[in-house]
């Protein structure tokens, strides 16, 4: 112990030879394993590169780094090329910048750390004065991580440092702006969750040579990003994931890592500003139906809720996504909300041309009278129409009377023989003028004929005009049931759709 040893002379080839010549005598005895013998020769060979400062200062420190480290700069830092180099990586979400459904893009913003060793590099911290030193990047050899789903350059402020210690261990740490691909899933959009791939690997290196490791867990990933999370939008991460695997091609096989990012669209923006002013007009055109077709001109209001509407979804058209893979289902809660618009108007029209052919006096079919009114009417909670007692009783107008019982004075000879016996009795008295009487009578009583005649029409075509309405009326609520079924029907299907997709992606 009194003899000093120079460090540089106990590790020089020769000492190692030495030592390698005294093991291999030892395991020709059976004294150690084989086992041994190697990993004595790796710490050796390793304590071979460390750095040997004059002093505790940084340019004695940076001297040695010079001369031993950033001249090789260029090759991988392995004690020998059959042996792979493990990358570890981690990353931390600091912002979701956006996503663009035409593009099918995801722009976030990133803390990417890198952390590898370089193999048989260390020094002494009472001898160099320093357990950690920031280091140019460009003096190292940095490994050629990439992101796979990059659709435009990875963008990031100048870091040209990265820190090493007193065991070779190298911790790249920097701030990265990616627009990464990814396949968007927009059918129950505004309720959409997406998935996200972000795919880290060597861009040349095979696995033989760079090996990806896992760093921070998943859980501690998510914790952190949820907590420095600056900015993002109208999304909500919710997950993170990670997984490890090889990309098999016909050259060679790839160590990647992938971080799948689980996002979550919040919906309340196109809630407010598309469902709820859709779900009002279609309330105010089912209201419509309460309008009586035959007083009010009923056509003409659902034609401007639909102009409304179609102005409406002219406007909120920036707010819906554009893509050319699915139809979102919004969009076909848009179309099914017109569609039934233009239904309701041309209900309206078929109705007001039903009760229209009251005023053509045209009497109803039986089996259309016998169908609506004493069936539908039932369906739809009507009183049924109940028959007439009226009898209604036509006279002809062009009847005549027979010769028999026409009123006429038959004169005899007796008579004329009494009459000439009384002349001389005395004159006889004038004769009543009874032709012009009955005459008179005659036309009257056609005169009355026609007028009943008359009347007996009007009051057909009233009847007639009265079940017109009435199967207008029946039918109107029919239809209007059919139209609130329809309604009910479409909102809950829609609605069941949303919340499914929303728990299985949950």
């Amino acid at each position: 112990m009194g003899q000093t040893v120079d460090r540089n002379s106990l590790l020089s080839e020769e000492f190692v030879t030495k030592i390698m010549n005294v093991l291999l005598r030892l395991k020709m005895t059976e004294v150690i394993p084989v086992g041994l013998i190697l990993t004595c020769f790796m710490l050796l060979r390793g304590c071979g590169a460390a750095l040997n400062c004059t002093s505790p200062t940084p340019h004695s420190l940076f001297e040695e780094l010079e001369k031993n480290l950033f001249s090789k700069k260029l090759v991988r830092p392995v004690a020998s090329f059959s042996e792979p180099i493990n990358i570890t990586i981690s990353i931390t979400v600091v912002g979701i910048l956006g996503v663009d459904e035409k593009a099918q893009t995801l722009s976030t913003v990133l803390w990417q750390v890198l952390e590898w060793d370089i193999t048989g590099l260390s020094w002494d911290e009472k001898e160099c004065g320093a357990t950690r030193v920031s280091v140019p990047r460009e003096n190292l050899w940095v490994p050629d991580i990439h992101i796979a789903e990059f659709m435009d350059e990875i963008k990031s402020p100048e870091t040209p440092f990265v820190y090493l210690d007193n065991s070779g261990h190298v911790f790249d740490d920097k701030p990265i702006k990616v627009v990464s691909s990814c396949r968007l899933e927009i059918y129950t959009f505004p309720f959409d969750v997406q998935t996200c791939s972000l795919t880290f690997g060597s861009y040349l290196h095979f696995v033989t040579d760079i090996r990806m490791i896992q760093g921070t867990t998943a859980k501690e990933i998510l914790d952190e990003s949820q907590e420095v999370l600056q900015t993002n939008g109208e999304w909500e991460l919710t997950n993170i994931t990670v997984a490890l695997s090889t990309l098999s091609l016909d050259e060679g096989s790839y160590s990647e890592i992938t971080y799948n990012i689980i996002l979550r669209r919040r919906p309340m923006l196109y809630v407010v500003n598309l469902l709820i002013p859709s779900c009002f007009l279609i309330a105010v055109d089912l209201f419509s139906f309460m309008l009586p077709p035959s007083a009010v001109d009923r056509s003409s209001f659902k034609m401007t809720l639909i102009l409304g509407y179609t102005v409406f979804l002219l406007i909120m058209n920036d707010l819906l996504p554009v893509t050319g893979e699915t139809t979102p289902l919004i969009n076909v809660f848009f179309s099914i909300s017109l569609a039934l618009m233009v239904a309701s108007l041309l209900e309206t029209v078929f109705i007001t041309s039903i009760q229209f052919s009251s005023s053509q006096d045209s009497a109803v079919p039986t089996w259309l009278r016998t169908l609506v009114l004493h069936y539908l009417a039932v369906v739809v909670c009507l009183p049924p129409m109940k028959k007439s007692n009226r009898i209604t009783v036509i006279l002809n107008p062009n009847y005549k009377e027979p010769a028999s019982n026409t009123s006429s004075i038959h004169i005899s000879g007796s008579h004329c023989q009494g009459s000439s016996d009384d002349t001389s009795k005395g004159p006889p008295p004038p004769a009543p003028p009874l032709e012009p009487a009955l005459d008179e009578l005659k036309k009257l009583s056609r005169d009355l004929a026609a007028i009943r005649l008359q009347m007996d029409k009007y009051f057909q075509g009233s009847k007639n005009s009265q079940e017109w309405q009435m199967i207008g009326i029946v039918i109107d609520r029919m239809l209007f049931g059919l139209y609130i079924l329809f309604i009910v029907a479409s909102f809950i299907t829609i609605s069941s759709i949303w919340i499914w997709h929303n728990i299985n992606e949950a």
